[in-house]
């Protein structure tokens, strides 16, 4: 079994660049900040990605006072899903703006990679579709966005330019899977009431290829479907707060509940260990990543 870690290293290596940054650009157009958060389960687009434990993140966010912003991030994640890999980095760039003729409208362009160093589908040893040899690439994957926000609600769209995580032939799909769409609405309402921020969250993954359904016969032989389609719609809600703490500002806490749908393909290939982890009895671990849940979230911005 492969052991995970959390995003310590990124957000040490991050942190004398944002000093340095924020040095630089204190009197220009220009303006720096980082982040650091502990989650107790690294849920993304109501998925978990780190096996259901806690991990930390951080990240570093330049932005110019046109709306160009550029950006990265990373967090601890499970090599039983990212196989040899307990790292994610997101690197990102866009552009923010907003539309004149309409009080509090604004819009979002951007583009996005999700980057899983030394990570492979190579690596994942029942996977042998390249004539008996380990095949496919790597997980990291690159998305173009594009979101209208109105006061506390926005949505937003994006597009895979690349395969989504590496699903292709080569990894047993019945073709390539660039052109995944992810649609999102998310609401950020500000309460009466303690200063407390109501969130909510709902969103729908279209993936552009499914699993050869012959790999994943029924009961009776037949070709099944039941765990191909990895397509599903994903839910949060819950309440952030922001506050200080022993006179240091920009702290926030969070609590949510989270999930998604598709058990047959969440709790089936797409939850099982592709490192190989398996249960004291010898048998492959799988785990449902899309169940609902509780997840506390603690952070400050600087």
């Amino acid at each position: 079994m492969r052991h995970s870690t959390t995003g310590f290293a990124v957000i040490l290596a991050l942190s004398p660049v944002q000093q340095l940054l924020a040095a630089e650009t204190s009197e220009s157009e220009w303006s720096a900040t980082s982040n650091v958060t502990f989650v107790s389960d690294y849920y993304a687009r109501g998925i978990s990605q780190n096996w259901h434990k806690p991990t930390v993140q951080g990240g570093i966010d330049l932005t110019h006072s046109s709306g160009f912003y550029t950006g990265i991030w990373g967090s601890g994640v499970t090599p039983n899903t990212f196989v040899d890999a307990n790292t994610e980095i997101d690197v990102y760039a866009g552009f923010n703006g907003s539309i004149a003729a309409i009080d509090k409208l604004g819009y979002t362009v951007g583009l996005i990679s999700y980057l899983y160093p030394g990570g492979s589908w190579k690596k994942y040893s029942a996977l042998t579709l390249d004539k008996g040899k380990p095949s496919g690439d790597r997980f990291n994957t690159t998305e173009i966005n594009v979101g209208l926000s109105y006061d506390w609600i926005s949505a937003k769209a994006s597009y895979t330019l690349t395969n989504w995580f590496g699903a292709e032939k080569a990894t047993g799909w019945d073709g390539s899977s660039k052109g995944t769409v992810y649609l999102e609405l998310n609401a950020a309402y500000p309460l009466p009431l303690w200063d407390l921020i109501l969130v909510g969250h709902l969103g729908h993954l279209d993936v552009a290829a499914r699993l050869e359904a012959s790999g994943f016969p029924n009961a009776n032989g037949t070709p099944g479907t039941y765990k191909t389609n990895p397509d599903y719609t994903d839910w949060k809600v819950g309440l952030s707060k922001g506050f200080k703490l022993a006179g240091s500002e920009g702290w926030s806490a969070g609590i949510y509940y989270v999930g998604a749908s598709n058990n047959g393909y969440w709790g089936g290939y797409g939850g099982s260990s592709f490192a190989g982890s398996t249960h004291s009895d010898g048998s492959l671990e799988y785990k449902n990543l899309n169940d609902s849940r509780f997840v506390f979230t603690l952070g400050r911005a600087f």
